[in-house]
Protein backbone atom coordinates (compact mmCIF):
# COMPACT_ATOMS: atom_id res chain seq x y z
CA UNK A 1 0.00 0.00 0.00
CA UNK A 2 1.27 3.39 -0.60
CA UNK A 3 1.02 6.53 1.70
CA UNK A 4 0.75 9.95 0.19
CA UNK A 5 2.67 12.30 2.86
CA UNK A 6 1.18 15.81 3.23
CA UNK A 7 3.70 17.28 5.73
CA UNK A 8 7.34 16.90 5.75
CA UNK A 9 6.58 14.05 8.14
CA UNK A 10 4.05 12.46 10.25
CA UNK A 11 4.75 9.90 13.31
CA UNK A 12 4.92 6.09 13.02
CA UNK A 13 1.22 5.92 15.50
CA UNK A 14 -0.34 8.45 13.65
CA UNK A 15 0.42 6.94 10.75
CA UNK A 16 -1.28 3.34 11.36
CA UNK A 17 -4.34 5.21 12.56
CA UNK A 18 -4.99 7.56 9.81
CA UNK A 19 -4.62 4.41 7.43
CA UNK A 20 -7.30 2.32 9.83
CA UNK A 21 -4.43 -0.31 10.63
CA UNK A 22 -5.16 -0.13 14.13
CA UNK A 23 -8.72 0.91 16.47
CA UNK A 24 -6.93 3.24 18.65
CA UNK A 25 -3.65 5.18 19.28
CA UNK A 26 -3.57 2.73 22.39
CA UNK A 27 -3.24 -0.14 20.02
CA UNK A 28 -0.87 1.71 17.53
CA UNK A 29 1.40 2.50 20.63
CA UNK A 30 1.43 -0.97 21.48
CA UNK A 31 1.93 -2.81 18.10
CA UNK A 32 5.06 -0.58 17.64
CA UNK A 33 6.41 -1.07 21.53
CA UNK A 34 6.26 -4.83 20.87
CA UNK A 35 8.13 -4.75 18.00
CA UNK A 36 5.75 -5.34 15.30
CA UNK A 37 7.14 -2.11 13.13
CA UNK A 38 9.77 -2.20 10.81
CA UNK A 39 11.31 0.74 8.76
CA UNK A 40 13.65 0.31 6.09
CA UNK A 41 14.16 -3.39 7.24
CA UNK A 42 14.91 -2.31 10.90
CA UNK A 43 12.84 -2.84 13.82
CA UNK A 44 10.90 0.88 14.98
CA UNK A 45 10.08 1.25 18.89
CA UNK A 46 10.09 5.06 18.67
CA UNK A 47 5.95 5.26 18.81
CA UNK A 48 6.79 8.83 17.49
CA UNK A 49 9.26 8.43 14.93
CA UNK A 50 9.18 10.50 12.31
CA UNK A 51 8.33 8.78 8.65
CA UNK A 52 9.10 10.88 5.65
CA UNK A 53 8.79 10.12 2.24
CA UNK A 54 10.92 7.37 1.07
CA UNK A 55 10.41 5.28 4.04
CA UNK A 56 9.09 1.66 3.84
CA UNK A 57 7.20 0.17 6.54
CA UNK A 58 6.13 -3.56 7.80
CA UNK A 59 3.71 -4.42 10.19
CA UNK A 60 4.02 -7.80 10.91
CA UNK A 61 4.13 -10.24 7.48
CA UNK A 62 1.00 -8.85 5.98
CA UNK A 63 1.33 -5.14 5.58
CA UNK A 64 3.95 -3.21 3.58
CA UNK A 65 3.82 0.72 3.31
CA UNK A 66 5.48 2.64 1.16
CA UNK A 67 5.52 6.47 1.92
CA UNK A 68 6.05 8.76 -0.76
Amino acid sequence: MKFELKDKYIELFKLLKVLDLVDSGAQAKMIVADGYVTRNGEVELRKRAKIRAGDILRIGDDVTIEVI
